[in-house]
């Protein structure tokens, strides 16, 4: 580059170089952090798919094989089913379905959540219509344990309103309700909210075995639950997908000993300005 003016002295034009290098090193850093950065992104995407694969042909082959089963013994010409024998074949059926149907949606919304095109309408939530619809949503063509987990289910949440998606909210519960029912079978799962100045605080509780100390952010994680070890336990999306949607509602979910057993889940979100 050509410069009209006076001559610069050595020491100046050693100034310049010296600042001009360091100017073309800080641009070289920043393309090497991007690129790093990039390529960072690219091995955890790439990560996700492989474990993605390889947790959920558990949940997938379970509720198959068992609608596979129900289907060929209806089929079968050898055997007269009673009545009674066919209902309980059409409701595993059904159940495999559900099964089937929410792993799906759990799985498009963690899609959803990783490409970031989570866009919450944040209103005024009505906690308890909230949660009725959540349990409706995992009662849904329930029968057998899923129907009498659904009865285990204690609310009492008030009046209590939250700034919130209403439809993201019935998802999260539904999610965290869903997994107190499957890991504290026999225990009642409680539902209680509160607000706390200018936050609301939803729990759901359970009595059930709770996690070993200190792994409770394990919850949170994609595809494992503490203590697993394989994937026969299946991908447990649910409490990954449920944190996502808590924190695009600028929330916060944690996980926490219940106390006398089992483990209490806690929703934070913003409270409404006013109290009507």
């Amino acid at each position: 580059m050509l410069m009209a003016g006076r001559k610069l002295a050595a020491r100046d034009r050693r100034v310049l170089t010296a600042v001009a290098t360091q100017a073309a090193g800080l641009v070289k850093q920043r393309e090497l952090a991007e690129e790093a950065g990039q390529a960072e992104a690219i091995a955890r995407a790439d990560e996700l798919r492989r474990s993605l694969l390889s947790a959920v042909s558990h949940d997938l082959r379970t509720p198959l094989a068992a609608a596979k089963v129900a289907v060929s013994s209806l089929r079968t010409e050898d055997v007269a089913f009673s009545p009674e024998d066919t209902a309980e074949l059409l409701a595993t059926i059904e159940e495999s379905i559900d099964q089937l149907t929410a792993l799906v949606a759990n799985l498009l919304d963690s899609s959803r959540l990783a490409a970031g095109v989570i866009r919450p309408q944040l209103r005024r939530a009505y906690l308890e219509e909230a949660v009725q619809r959540a349990l409706v949503s995992i009662g849904k063509g329930a029968t057998g344990f899923y129907r009498s987990g659904i009865d285990r289910v204690k609310v009492d949440v008030g009046d209590a309103v939250a700034m919130a998606d209403a439809g993201l909210l019935e998802r999260v519960l539904a999610n965290l309700i869903d997994n107190a029912l499957r890991y504290a079978p026999d225990c009642v799962v409680r539902v209680n909210a509160g607000r706390v100045r200018e936050r609301v605080l939803i729990n759901v509780i359970d009595e059930g075995p709770g996690v070993p100390r200190g792994t409770e952010e394990q919850l949170f994680a994609p595809f494992q639950r503490p203590g697993d070890h394989d994937n026969t336990t299946g991908v447990g999306l649910g409490m990954s997908v449920a944190r996502g949607f808590v924190e695009a509602m600028g929330g916060t979910i944690s996980a926490t000993d219940t106390p006398g057993g089992g483990l209490t889940v806690v929703i934070d979100l913003a409270a409404p300005e006013d109290r009507p």
